[in-house]
């Protein structure tokens, strides 16, 4: 039996995620009010009370996801014992829930990782004009077939694969008017379903490289430790524990896909069999049991779930 702790990323928040947490453990609450106050802002009210327009922001989901994720992986090591180092092979987040598997695993502090994703997502929200972009989901298709769809719809613009999530999703992200061209397409290749999404930026992909370059200078600043257990990365799909490998694919993931799939079935293959997606929602808990057969996976975002987590 080996486990791994798994973050969500963007699309997972909702308003009063981690309020329970808060309320009922002192262990969450610190997390939120350090968080809060390296923002200098009170993250955690908007959070717990919304409203749900001001927390979809990028700039404000992406470090309060990670607030999450963190306040329960600390209540975790209060209430149950979880020692990370000793208890789990492993850690993974999708997305900007990489930022989170690295502070639970000792490579990054809190505070650090909130101030890195209030860069991020700023960096990310101006890197392209508002409208100019757009991002589709795949339904019903793999890696290959999306790649080629991307590639007839390029046209000259950017369509690049922005996540393989796995369970045949893959997700598109572009230029606007190639990504609705790649809807299309799939649509004439009898795709079982393309739709574009509504999100703010497209997120993944070449036209993220302004975002990149933030990236790379903010984290330059920042001291990162080995973490005490592997991280498997976005962009390789392969554990890491180096800290200059991990800044670098930390930057790199900023313009490229998120190999979600490739991720877990490695995970899975290197003796992997449980996994807890520690956090807001239940996202990556559905894929991973559309990879990895024989697999359990877990989501922990409430008191009762902490409760029910046993070693």
């Amino acid at each position: 039996m080996a486990r791994a702790l798994i973050f969500p990323g963007q699309g997972s928040q909702a308003v009063g995620m981690g309020k329970a947490l808060a309320e009922a453990f002192p262990q969450a609450r610190a997390v939120f009010d350090e968080v809060d106050d390296a923002l200098g802002q009170k993250l955690s009210a908007l959070m717990f009370e919304g409203p749900a327009d001001e927390l979809t922001l990028t700039a404000n989901a992406q470090p309060a996801l990670m607030a999450a994720s963190l306040a329960g992986v600390r209540v975790l090591e209060a209430e149950r014992g979880l020692d990370l180092a000793r208890d789990v092979r492993c850690v993974a987040g999708h997305s900007l829930g990489e930022y989170a598997a690295l502070a639970a695993a000792g490579s990054l502090t809190v505070a650090d990782a909130a101030r890195l994703l209030r860069v991020r997502g700023d960096a990310m929200q101006r890197a392209v004009a508002p409208g100019a972009g757009a991002m589709a989901a795949l339904i019903g298709t793999d890696l290959e077939a999306a790649k080629a769809i991307a590639a007839e719809a390029a046209d000259e613009e950017a369509c690049d694969v922005a996540n393989d999530n796995g369970g045949g999703q893959v997700v598109l992200s572009g230029h606007r008017a190639a990504v609705e061209r790649a809807v299309a397409g799939a649509q004439a290749r009898g795709i079982k379903r393309a739709v574009l999404l509504n999100v703010s930026a497209p997120f993944h992909c070449r036209l993220m490289a302004p975002a990149a370059e933030a990236m790379r200078a903010a984290l330059a600043e920042v001291a990162l430790r080995a973490p005490s257990v592997p991280l498997y990365a976005n962009v390789t799909a392969a554990p890491e524990s180096d800290p200059d490998a991990i800044r670098r694919n930390l930057v790199a993931q900023v313009t490229g896909t998120v190999r979600w799939r490739e991720s877990v079935a490695a995970m899975a293959e290197a003796g992997v069999d449980r996994f807890y997606e520690v956090g807001s929602g239940k996202v990556l808990s559905g894929l991973v049991k559309r990879i990895a057969a024989g697999a359990t996976a877990t989501a922990i975002g409430t008191p009762d779930d902490v409760a029910a987590f046993s070693l």
